[in-house]
């Protein structure tokens, strides 16, 4: 990709999908790199992103309004009990910090990284909670809302790329997925393939 492209898609960004516009969603995606990145099942991450966000908890200043005990019961009720105490002090002193930094939208973060994943990584690694993984998860997620910042195949998804028999190099698998699906879309199907056999062996009968 171009320096002239990439700048391009930069300064259009905004007037890309919907949910690229939409900070809440995009707080949203880094709740749940957040809760992903510890060591727990998936389904009990997702279940606990939508209690977080049935809760009102949808974006840094709700987040950071709510009691944490009021954080601790949203995170219990998706499931997510042995890491609820710790996680509702991250998420409340990550909210702030979003809020401090950032206004609360995760789409100036972005513009402060101009393009450098990189420094977009040091930047959500200020935030408590978020790691190595939680910034892969993240990168994964908004890489066709963000496109400087992909195409981007995390090692997740290179594991289900390996069960599957596929290449594990990130411009290999974007050139067998081709128009068939988006680089997010063709990540979260690899990670789909790492977390679950069944996934794989059924991927395999219908390739056979």
């Amino acid at each position: 990709m171009t320096g002239e492209h990439r700048h391009d898609q930069r300064r259009h960004g905004p007037r890309g999908p919907p949910h690229a516009r939409d900070p809440p969603q995009l707080y949203r995606t880094l709740v749940l790199a957040h809760l992903l990145s510890a060591r727990i099942r998936a389904s009990a991450a997702v279940s606990t992103s939508r209690s977080l966000y049935e809760a009102g908890l949808r974006d840094p200043k709700r987040m950071t309004e709510a009691t944490w005990q009021q954080r601790v019961d949203a995170l219990g009720r998706g499931g997510y009990r042995r890491y609820d105490e710790s996680t509702a002090t991250q998420l409340g002193d990550g909210g702030q910090i979003l809020i401090d930094r950032w206004g609360g939208d995760l789409r100036r973060m972005r513009a402060q990284a101009d393009g450098d994943a990189d420094e977009l990584r040091t930047l959500l690694r200020e935030l408590p909670g978020i790691g190595r993984v939680g910034t892969d998860i993240f990168l994964r997620e908004v890489q066709d809302v963000w496109p400087e910042f992909g195409p981007f195949m995390d090692s997740k998804a290179r594991q289900g790329a390996e069960r599957l028999g596929l290449p594990q190099g990130t411009s290999e698998l974007v050139r067998i997925a081709d128009d068939a699906a988006t680089n997010a879309a063709m990540a979260s199907a690899l990670v789909r393939a790492a977390l679950d056999k069944d996934v794989v062996a059924d991927c395999l009968d219908h390739a056979a």
